[in-house]
């Protein structure tokens, strides 16, 4: 009988996992532990994935705002510079502004408008329009942000940013100015030394800084990028992709990531006969259309995945082929002529009519939303999630 069912996607309960743990054998043992007490199979090409988070836990790849504050002096001797276009989160951003704060004398901070790199908003745009202030030339000093705007708070944290930024340098013992821009050479009327803290813009940030002048620029992605002290570190990320983990501490993401996956595949095959897919997963990739909020604060979904995992979907429209290929069919003949063609569909069909609308994103941005919207970020106790069907089409 034919799979009525597709793709399931499953969290797995794992123990609490500490610095020094095998994260490998953990991932492994309770993904056969789960198919075991649920008597569910474990097939070839189920997909098993593990947060990030608990990756590096297992690396034991922790900073302290002491490590960060070295690395900034070194970086920016005389201890005033820039720190432009950071994301809004206090989970994310906040235990590196103090470390930033506390290896300096001034930071002039510089927070784009009306919402950071990944949506999160400042102020709405009907706001702007409603001021008259047009976002792509207009640069505000905090003063005239206050007297146009107020303090307005964040839709779903409930915190005014400009205000909570500023009090962290602050408190740090160091001297904060604030600018709303979004031009990142605006930066260079107040200081040549910058450190640029977005995301996935961070490379053309760079160039600009230094074509228009700038005399030290760094990326928050080259902070920590060796260890300091004997600290954590992530050679390729830097500060990228980092959490809160205590008032003085941050989780950075995970590093040597490949021999982790690699080793989860290997486990399972041999318990089981089973090649499965392994990735490790962070930020999915997704827009909330209330808060706005697009998610992605890592620099990339998934650090770390198994050789299967390479590439994107290459999918036909079912819709496409029954209204367009096959209009005159329908019942059975229907079924068995989209079958047959689904079989022997070309092997790439990017720029094929039949393929449009499909999703035209990689396999570890699609699978990892999917992950991360599984496991959530709270308490489910799901750092694991399993993925079953993800690869099967319309004749499994």
């Amino acid at each position: 009988m034919e799979r009525l069912i597709g793709t399931i996607s499953r969290g797995v309960r794992a123990p609490i996992i500490r610095a020094g743990d095998d994260i490998a054998k953990i991932v492994a043992d309770s993904v056969l532990s789960a198919a075991d007490s649920e008597g569910i199979q474990i097939r070839d090409r189920d997909v098993v994935a593990v947060t990030e988070a608990v990756v590096a836990r297992a690396q034991g790849n922790y900073a302290s705002i002491d490590n960060i504050a070295d690395d900034i002096r070194a970086k920016f001797p005389s201890g005033e510079f820039g720190v432009i276009f950071p994301i809004l989160s206090r989970n994310r951003f906040s235990i590196c502004l103090r470390g930033f704060a506390k290896g300096a004398k001034k930071i002039y901070l510089m927070l784009s408008y009306p919402s950071d790199e990944v949506g999160n908003h400042l102020v709405d745009l009907d706001a702007l329009d409603a001021a008259g202030v047009n976002p792509w030339t207009d640069v505000l000093t905090e003063a005239e942000w206050r007297e146009k705007f107020g303090y307005t708070k964040h839709t779903f944290t409930g915190v005014d940013y400009i205000e909570y930024y500023k009090q962290v340098i602050n408190e740090a013992g160091c001297e904060a100015e604030v600018i709303l821009a979004n031009d990142c050479r605006t930066i260079l009327k107040y200081t040549k030394n910058v450190l640029n803290c977005d995301i996935h813009t961070r490379e053309r940030t760079k160039r600009l800084l230094r074509a228009a002048g700038a005399e030290t620029v760094f990326g928050i992605d080259e902070v920590l990028t060796a260890p300091i002290n004997g600290s954590g570190y992530n050679e390729s990320y830097g500060l990228l992709g980092s959490n809160k983990a205590t008032e003085e501490t941050v989780k950075l993401f995970p590093r040597d990531g490949k021999p982790v996956v690699d080793d989860i595949q290997k486990r399972i095959l041999d318990a089981t006969g089973k090649c499965v897919e392994v990735m490790i997963y962070g930020d999915g990739a997704f827009k909330d259309p209330v808060g706005k909020i697009w998610e992605l604060a890592d620099p990339v979904v998934s650090p770390a995945y198994t050789d299967g995992l390479i590439g994107q979907p290459n999918e036909v429209k079912l819709k496409y082929l029954a209204d367009n290929d096959f209009a005159d069919l329908s019942g059975q003949a229907l079924k068995d002529a989209i079958s047959e063609y689904i079989k022997n569909k070309d092997a790439d069909l990017v720029g094929s009519m039949v393929s449009q609308g499909t999703t035209p994103r990689r396999l570890t941005d699609l699978i990892g939303s999917l992950c991360d919207l599984t496991s959530g970020s709270g308490d489910k106790g799901t750092p694991i999630v399993w993925i079953q069907g993800y690869f099967d089409n319309y004749t499994n």
